[in-house]
């Protein structure tokens, strides 16, 4: 293991791996390969450092720190003994142990588990199944490959986001969804069905040219190759936004705009947002050039009847027919059926996306006519 050549594996939700991977390469992070379930990058720590801080799309960031062959348990005790743990570890880090076996010899993920706990012991640490420090462990074709979790909390928990709704947007997903609609930051966006607020937010936040990562702390800052003063370097300044309102929520339920306008307030982009209370037929876009609606309504699955919710996405694709033209519609669900209800002219749709046990796409149109 080298430390200025770790193999660093940006994880994301299976069918987003080539939105990741395009704003790896656009951060400057190397070679960014999609492979499945995220984007595989090299460099030394601080670029695991700076992984965590600006990358909108990352669920996590996992560090490979080295592996072997193990074609019997016995080899993976003895093996597991002998690696440098304490390179990347202090003596009495508290650690958890998260093993998978698959295609090999080795195939009872808790015998697994015991030896490179007991390894872990061995070399002075402490095994905690609590721990904030995870090392993942996976076993495939007799080769046993260690990651340490570099994020720690997963990193949509960005630390502004207080006022959560009833199935809310996780930002990582928000970020690629927005990406995969061509936002790039310079347009205006609404959400006609905000809820707390994650799109616009996640917009403004783009717009700005804030860190997401810039006000949480990482399991990283534990590990035996922090350097605090590196760090602090590598962290800028938040720019203060100064222009109108260019990002815009609305939603029935007056708590939830209320939440969100707090949310933008913690987040720094007050100023760039603005969020009412009305029923989605009572949206209207705002002065100046047409935008993009990003919009995540109910699916039925967890929250509503869906049978009532075809009416509501007919009456979004109403309004959004009769008064948002020149706007382009991102809109994600889990009922293609849904989608189709609103009468908008929508391309083909992007992948599936797990999200909460759902499986969700996202349905795009052209400038609408």
């Amino acid at each position: 293991m080298s430390a200025d050549a770790l193999e660093i594996f940006l994880v994301c939700a299976p069918g987003l791996e080539p939105l990741l991977a395009e704003e790896a390469r656009e951060k400057g992070f190397a070679p960014a390969e999609p492979g499945p379930g995220g984007v595989t990058v090299s460099g030394g720590w601080p670029e695991v450092w700076r992984a965590n801080l600006v990358l909108r799309g990352a669920a996590r960031v996992l560090v490979r720190i080295g592996g072997f062959r193990v074609p019997h348990i016995a080899q993976l005790d003895k093996r597991a003994r002998k690696f440098p743990w304490t390179d990347v570890l202090h003596p009495g880090t508290a650690v958890r142990v998260d093993v998978t076996c698959r295609k090999s010899k080795i195939y009872h993920a808790g015998a697994a588990t015991q030896r490179i706990e007991d390894a872990l012991k061995a070399a002075g640490m402490v095994v905690d199944r609590e721990a904030p420090t995870v090392l993942k462990t996976r076993i495939e074709d007799d080769f046993c490959q260690f990651s340490l979790d570099s994020s720690g909390e997963p990193l949509h928990r960005r630390g502004f986001k207080q006022a959560i709704g009833k199935a809310p947007m996780r930002e990582t997903l928000a970020a690629l969804f927005l990406r995969a609609c061509g936002y790039d930051g310079r347009e205006p966006v609404l959400d006609p069905m905000c809820g707390s607020g994650t799109f616009p937010l996640e917009a403004a936040e783009i717009a700005a040219g804030l860190q997401p990562g810039r006000a949480r702390t990482f399991a990283f800052e534990d590990f035996a190759s922090f350097d605090a003063e590196a760090w602090a370097a590598l962290k800028a300044p938040a720019p203060e936004p100064e222009s109108p309102p260019r990002f815009f929520g609305s939603d029935r339920d007056q708590g939830a705009v209320r939440g969100a306008a707090d949310n933008a307030g913690r987040s720094g982009v007050a100023a760039l947002c603005r969020f009412e209370c009305h029923p989605v037929s009572e949206a209207r876009p705002p002065e100046g050039p047409p935008g993009l609606v990003m919009v995540n309504p109910p699916y039925g699955a967890r929250i509503g009847n869906k049978k009532l919710l075809y009416a509501v996405y007919g009456a979004l694709g109403e309004t959004l027919k009769t008064h948002f033209r020149g706007w382009r519609v991102g809109l994600v669900t889990s009922e293609p059926a849904l989608a189709k209800t609103t009468g908008l002219p929508f391309r083909q749709p992007g992948p599936p996306v797990p999200h909460g046990g759902l499986k969700i796409q996202l349905w795009q149109t052209p400038p609408l006519r």
